[in-house]
């Protein structure tokens, strides 16, 4: 489906991807645009049961590009440090590539439970869910995973990665 990666050496785990999709708060979502200009937005998202979900209105141009062509490119980056000495960055970042679609309403349910987890855990139970239950604006969007990469520089393969 996608090209292998050429460093290879520096290739992330799937533990380690997990670890960064769970701790990371934003990602970009890449889509095919109008005109053949590619459109990448920011987006807050949440890593629940190997789905990569978001959250957007019901209108807009996102929705219009994802029912034109549902399959996605979302990447998150985990750690960019500028090491000007050495003419590098340090980084590390995980890509992923799947197709959109609208969830049921036990799915949505639960993905937007696991955001407001993630996003408002100081917030108690009831108000979370009274939260979801209220909620009749946005869609919670899945993107099914059909390919997923990890990479990092090499300087970082013997560190342990940032809290």
């Amino acid at each position: 489906m996608h090209r292998t990666m050429i460093r290879s050496d520096q290739t992330l785990s799937d533990s380690e991807i997990s670890e960064i999709l769970n701790r990371g708060t934003n990602g970009i979502l890449a889509l095919s645009g109008a005109d053949g200009y590619p459109y990448g937005v920011p987006m807050s998202y949440v890593y629940y049961n190997q789905i990569i979900y978001f959250h957007c209105a019901k209108v807009g141009y996102k929705m219009e590009l994802m029912e034109t062509n549902p399959k996605v490119c979302f990447t998150v980056v985990d750690q960019d440090q500028i090491v000007g000495s050495e003419f590098t960055t340090y980084y590390r970042s995980v890509i992923a590539f799947g197709n959109i679609r609208m969830t049921g309403e036990k799915e949505k349910e639960e993905a937007f439970l696991a955001f407001c987890a993630k996003y408002a855990g100081d917030m108690p139970l009831a108000e979370r869910q009274a939260k979801v239950a209220g909620c009749e604006n946005a869609l919670i969007i899945a993107i099914d995973i059909a390919q997923i990469t990890g990479k990092q520089a090499v300087e970082l393969m013997n560190r342990k990665p940032p809290e």
